[in-house]
């Protein structure tokens, strides 16, 4: 599959925002939309640091 966790870095610790996301849109004002594979969904607000898709991670920053 091709799903990712999505994490939250906040003062060099990451917390773990959403698992097996499918969709990642930004939105307005900084935000972001992260649509799971069974259709949940949750926004946050961050900065997009890294992506590393073979290890199914994506890092924000507060």
């Amino acid at each position: 599959m091709c799903e990712a966790n999505v994490y939250m870095e906040r003062e060099g610790v990451e917390e773990l925002v959403m698992e097996s996301v499918d969709i990642v849109e930004p939105e307005e004002n900084g935000a972001w939309r992260l649509v799971g594979i069974f259709g949940d969904q949750k926004t946050i607000r961050g900065r997009l640091k890294e992506m590393k898709l073979v290890d199914h991670r994506i890092v924000f920053t507060a």
